[in-house]
């Protein structure tokens, strides 16, 4: 089946009303940290906060009054998972959720809410998959799939359709890629506006999926990723021609710089983004000359993330910015001496966090001791300057 501009413009007007027209804006402080005219595209402000409405919505509204009654089933890490359940419990369709054993309970969660019947089954999408493929064919239920679907791709590509709408002087859009159907419909939509537009497409180092597709090459995939919802193993037959003959290349993004761009993203622009939603950040960050001078539309592709993970990203962030530092102070192992060291460093901004004094545990002389402090402070220099604060004051001291 041949999916067009006018399938993606017809799968807008269907959508309308019922999905978000999120905002894209212009991020001035992103542009200047990575040298890139930066407009970000909000799909993380959807109602269940993720761009998988577009295309969950889109197929469940072309099913039939016979369809509809048999129920809906679909597998998901999460993402698709609450917006089928979503919309299936607007439209009055009972549907049943595959989910993987360790997807983030906050999305097993949501799921359920709407009314959704949530199974949790098989270590990753692969093993849900085919637990799901079992129930369609014991219940007769309708299969819904995540990605490798035609109405669910058209639906998707609604995204570029608002993208361009408002900024058609792009010169490169950055997608997140999993299973393949949001950057898909987006280059579908893309290609016919703007013909001469650039189309990356960004993958989890761990999870090369597509891009090991594209050269012929097996795939080789790593463990756990904070972007679990493009954590896909297999390309899907619909949307890996559609990558083949659409997009211009496929970039890989390591750990760091997705949290980094998640970290980002919550610190600069005030909005929460899960690792997979923030991939495309991350690929700017890590392929920072790729993108130097050029106008850049970045899809947020959603904004499910785990409070103990955004909160371990935010901890993660602040010790390689050295706003929060641990720092050794050997000291002489006699009264006051704690005393003395917390006041030098109150003396200087330097917020105490934590205080671990080690006696036993250590090379030091004997009488001596080393003082592990935990600080918050305001960066680098601040460090720096806490640093030779300590040392004029006789202190040998280090940051660990």
């Amino acid at each position: 089946m041949t999916i067009t501009l006018d399938d993606v413009r017809r799968a807008a007007e269907k959508i309308r009303g019922s999905v978000i027209a999120t905002p894209a804006t212009h991020s001035r402080t992103l542009s200047e940290i990575s040298g890139a005219h930066i407009v970000l595209k909000f799909e993380n402000l959807q109602f269940t906060a993720s761009f998988k409405e577009r295309g969950a919505l889109h197929k469940l509204l072309s099913l039939d009054a016979s369809e509809r009654a048999r129920g809906v089933i679909a597998m998901s890490a999460g993402n698709h998972a609450q917006a089928v359940a979503y919309h299936a419990q607007r439209l009055g369709i009972p549907a049943t959720i595959v989910m993987p054993r360790a997807t983030p309970n906050v999305k097993v969660e949501q799921t359920a809410a709407f009314g959704a019947e949530v199974i949790l089954q098989g270590a990753d999408l692969e093993e849900a998959s085919d637990w799901a493929r079992k129930i369609e064919r014991e219940r007769g239920s309708v299969f819904v799939h995540p990605y490798d679907d035609p109405r669910v791709i058209a639906g998707a590509g609604t995204a570029a359709l608002e993208l361009l709408e408002a900024h058609p002087d792009l010169e490169m859009l950055v997608v997140p890629v999993g299973g393949g159907s949001l950057i898909s419909g987006c280059a579908i939509a893309a290609r016919a506006l703007s013909p001469n537009i650039e189309i990356i497409g960004v993958e989890a180092s761990r999870y090369p999926a597509i891009q090991r597709a594209l050269e012929n090459k097996p795939a080789e995939f790593g463990g756990a990723t904070i972007a679990e919802g493009i954590a896909v193993k297999a390309p899907g037959k619909f949307t890996l021609p559609l990558v083949r003959e659409l997009v211009d290349e496929i970039l890989l993004v390591d750990e760091a710089p997705l949290e980094e761009a998640v970290r980002l993203l919550l610190e600069v622009e005030k909005t929460v983004v899960e690792g997979a939603g923030a991939a495309a950040l991350a690929a700017v960050l890590a392929h920072r000359a790729r993108f130097e001078g050029r106008r850049a539309g970045l899809i947020l592709s959603g904004g499910n993330i785990d409070l103990l993970s955004l909160s371990s990203i935010i901890q993660r962030g602040l010790a390689r910015s050295r706003r929060l530092v641990r720092m050794c102070v050997e000291v002489r192992d006699v009264p006051g001496q704690l005393a003395e060291v917390s006041q030098l460093l109150g003396s200087v901004d330097a917020n105490i966090v934590e205080v671990h004094h080690q006696r036993a545990f250590s090379n030091l002389p004997l009488k001596t001791a080393e003082v592990e402090f935990v600080l918050q402070t305001r960066g680098n220099a601040h460090c720096e300057e806490i640093l030779r604060k300590l040392e004029a004051a006789g202190y040998s001291a280090h940051c660990t």
